[in-house]
């Protein structure tokens, strides 16, 4: 266990970057169990008010993240101040990601069918730097050769072909793939190589004229959230608390809606 630590975790310098996605991880369940204790209206809590102004936990968690950028980049790689900003940068990030959908809809919509998009960005984004602290880098570049990593010409193309993929997935209305298919390419060649979602600016520039691809795209987006949309909503609930059934101001129905008649194969109309 100690020479696994030292070999992957201290030596490569990525104990910063540990720290700062435990306390990010942290930050989030620790904040989500608070406010859904004040939802209740149980414990000791309560929200932040100045006057009849509502704080949101956003506000302090920019000003940690703040400091513990601007204090990363001051520090030394492997000095005690590295760490301590690590640990900031990560509490402060917490915060500002669980009210991640307040600043995408410049709403509160906290506890709304919106909110979950908070939820999802928060599990991805601990999802992305997991992979990143078990050794996986952009682009795949980590699958190079140590003598493909000397040559440029080898590295650009890798990064240029990934970067590619996952630009093809990002516009096939797969953002999910794209964002992991920077980490783990074969990911975005999945998403690139798999028809377009209803809606996405693919679907819309090149399958204008393809009615049997239209068909067959919005059947399987139908059939891909109809089986994933409860399981989804369970894990969702079960991080970040139960959501209004009934969608609030600036909210929407469903984060990922099944197509609607427009977008369904026309034999089911």
């Amino acid at each position: 266990m100690d020479h696994w630590w030292n070999r992957n975790i201290l030596e490569p310098g990525k104990l910063p970057l540990l720290l700062a996605l435990v306390s990010f991880v942290l930050s989030f369940l620790v904040t989500r169990i608070i406010t859904r204790m004040i939802r209740a209206g149980k414990g000791p809590f309560g929200n932040v008010k100045a006057g009849d102004l509502h704080i949101h936990h956003v506000v302090p968690g920019i000003i940690l993240t703040i400091i513990g950028g601007f204090g990363a980049v001051a520090a030394g790689r492997h000095s005690f101040g590295s760490l301590v900003s690590a640990v900031l940068f990560g509490l402060g990030a917490g915060l500002v990601l669980d009210e991640f959908a307040l600043i995408l809809h410049l709403d509160d919509v906290y506890w709304s069918e919106a909110g979950r998009k908070s939820v999802e960005i928060v599990v991805l984004t601990a999802a992305l730097v997991a992979l990143v602290l078990g050794g996986f880098l952009p682009f795949g570049v980590d699958e190079l050769t140590t003598e493909e990593r000397h040559s440029r010409v080898f590295v650009v193309m890798n990064t240029a072909t990934n970067f590619f993929f996952a630009l093809i997935a990002l516009a096939k209305g797969k953002p999910r793939m794209a964002l992991f298919g920077i980490v783990v390419p074969g990911v975005a060649m999945f998403g690139a190589i798999r028809l377009a979602r209803p809606g996405s600016p693919w679907w819309k520039l090149f399958y204008r004229n393809r009615p049997k691809a239209r068909s067959k795209g919005g059947l399987r987006a139908y059939r891909h959230d109809r089986r994933w949309s409860k399981p989804r909503r369970k894990v969702q609930e079960l991080l970040g608390g139960r959501f209004d059934a009934e969608p609030g101001r600036g909210s929407v129905v469903d984060p990922d809606p099944a197509p609607g008649p427009d977008h369904m194969p026309e034999r089911r109309r």
